[in-house]
């Protein structure tokens, strides 16, 4: 059974998507490649319920001390874009391109695109919990958030607030 909740924070309502053991989904309203939830139920959730009190701890502004359990769902390639996501620290950023190399030397071959990389990352089924809004352009640019580049500016800037603060 797939459980959803809607969830008020400061940039707008988000649609939580989970099954009884972990998150399947994390997406702003109005963002890109939101997957439509079929035969879901209006349900609270422990998983839920642990989702919605990150993300108070989050736009609190304060480091969340766990993270509930996740399962996003896509290609090996994606997953493996995700799991490297996962390791940026909050407050810091990461290239697409660095993530690119990234993946090349994990997969022991010379060079890997970094616009697969960025359709991987924007594709991204939960967003925040999996930090997509932490990839930059190479320029140090702000690009390519499916949430708007409004969003990811808001974030990047709450997390550079918090980590000044701690």
């Amino acid at each position: 059974m797939i459980y959803t909740q809607q969830f008020s924070s400061p940039l707008g309502i988000i649609t939580l998507m989970s099954d009884t053991n972990a998150l399947l989904g994390l997406w702003f309203e109005g963002q890109k490649y939101f997957t439509p939830i079929k035969d879901s139920i209006q349900k609270q959730t422990q998983v839920l319920v642990d989702t919605q009190t990150w993300l108070e701890i989050y736009f609190s502004g304060e480091i969340p001390s766990f993270t509930p359990p996740l399962s996003p769902q896509g290609t090996l390639f994606r997953e493996s874009v995700w799991k490297i996501l996962r390791t940026i620290p909050y407050g810091q950023t990461m290239t697409y391109k660095e993530i690119a190399h990234k993946l090349a030397f994990q997969r022991g071959i010379a060079k890997m695109s970094a616009q697969a990389v960025g359709g991987a990352v924007g594709r991204n089924p939960i967003a925040l919990i999996i930090p997509c809004h932490r990839v930059i352009g190479s320029d140090k640019s702000l690009i390519g958030y499916a949430g708007g580049l409004n969003r990811k500016a808001w974030l990047l800037e709450l997390e550079r607030k918090s980590i000044k603060t701690i």
